[in-house]
């Protein structure tokens, strides 16, 4: 067993520098800061529009690197770090908004916003940029900053979410779509994270508001995890109730594993694994060609997003933390197999051994559909949260088998 573990830490490890050079080559703007995502196979930059999201990604992934690795305590990589998240304190905000916390969605490279939308998803990773950048620099203003805007993003969502532009038409029914609990529940964990008893207690009724919201999409007597629920946590009509996400499923599962283990769930670690691990699987692997569908009709029907039967790069990133942490808590022979085919498919077919990095959107074949690095949505987070998380945790396991 712990040959075969220590092959998995060998080339997760390759990957992840391989990855991490990659970026570091090829998407830094020296002369406005922030960083290029839109990356060709090869590293060239085919679009200079800033993503913001992906900013405090990079931002976010570059502190961790640099505060937890000892081989990624570059000066080029806090340098990038400190670059990207003053691009963001800078022209992150719309100014022409009527609410100060809102921002961009998209930039110019040189700052000027280009598109706002009506979601939490710029704001939710702007914190965490500001919160990890903080523990590196020691900048209390900038960690005041990330639970500032905290504040905001738990009015919006659990109070009044005008604030963000949405219009409530009549017909729109409010629902509760499993990305909102899911990314409150990643920031309670980024804020509180060895910020002491205090902080912890600060965000606990908050946490534990998002596992309750998780949970709800636990449907068809626990057979489906549905995307989007009622708020009253009920099936949903239609194409968007049916619709499953065996990518998010297995996201939302690892991080309900660890708020799980932090808080002595047991219970909830079990959930996890029972129903937001291996329901996910059962329904979302491709018997044929392997590897995880993108989306699924819990019924059988097309979805509507027509990408449905896509291999994603993302999907597997989540599914291969998530079995390798239940992996490594319950020792269960079961999930190392999950995993084990999971990182046999991804291996094989994302990775560029040529030019680094890994490719994002394969057919259900297996084959490179597009070829790109890096886009409005694939920037430098799933790929490399995914080989560091691995990584340690296979660090972890090997260092109990000495």
């Amino acid at each position: 067993m712990s040959t075969k573990l220590e092959q998995y830490r060998v080339r997760i490890r390759t990957e992840l520098d391989r990855v991490v050079d990659f970026w570091l080559k090829y998407s830094h703007d020296t002369q406005y800061g922030g960083f290029f995502t839109c990356l060709g196979k090869e590293g060239k930059i085919y679009d200079e529009l800033k993503y913001v999201w992906l900013q405090g990604r990079q931002v976010w992934m570059y502190c961790r690197l640099y505060r937890t690795m000892e081989r990624f305590r570059k000066p080029e990589i806090l340098e990038a770090a400190k670059s990207g998240g003053m691009f963001l304190q800078r022209f992150a905000r719309v100014p022409s908004s009527s609410n100060p916390w809102k921002c961009a969605f998209c930039l110019t490279r040189d700052g000027k916003p280009v598109k706002v939308q009506r979601t939490i998803f710029s704001e939710c990773f702007y914190i965490m940029a500001m919160d990890e950048l903080s523990r590196v620099t020691e900048d209390k203003d900038m960690q005041a900053e990330a639970e500032q805007m905290m504040s905001q993003l738990i009015h919006w969502v659990r109070v009044d979410s005008s604030g963000l532009g949405r219009p409530q038409l009549p017909g729109d029914t409010p629902v509760n779509s499993m990305a909102v609990p899911m990314m409150l529940l990643c920031l309670v964990q980024q804020l509180t994270e060895e910020r002491g008893q205090e902080v912890a207690e600060k965000y606990r009724e908050v946490g534990d508001w998002c596992v309750k919201q998780i949970l709800q999409h636990v449907q068809r007597g626990g057979t489906a995890i549905l995307e989007s629920v009622t708020t009253e946590g009920k099936e949903l009509p239609g194409c968007q109730g049916r619709l499953q996400n065996p990518g998010h499923a297995l996201e939302a599962g690892w991080f309900l594993f660890q708020y799980g283990g932090l808080h002595g769930d047991q219970a909830l670690q079990q959930t996890a694994v029972d129903k937001f691990m291996e329901v996910p699987f059962l329904s979302g692997w491709d018997k044929e060609h392997g590897g995880l569908l993108y989306f699924l009709d819990v019924d059988g029907y097309c979805p509507t997003q027509l990408e449905w039967s896509m291999k994603l790069w993302w999907p597997h990133c989540e599914a291969l933390i998530a079995y390798l942490m239940a992996y490594s808590q319950t020792k269960d022979s079961a999930l190392l197999e999950r995993f084990s085919a999971v990182y046999n498919y991804t291996f094989s077919n994302f990775s560029d051994p040529e030019n680094g990095e890994w490719f994002g959107y394969l057919t259900q074949e297996g084959k490179v559909a597009l070829d790109f690095k890096g886009g409005p949505f694939k920037g430098f987070f799933h790929v490399p949260r995914c080989l560091y998380m691995c990584e340690q945790i296979l660090d972890r396991l090997l260092d109990e088998q000495i």
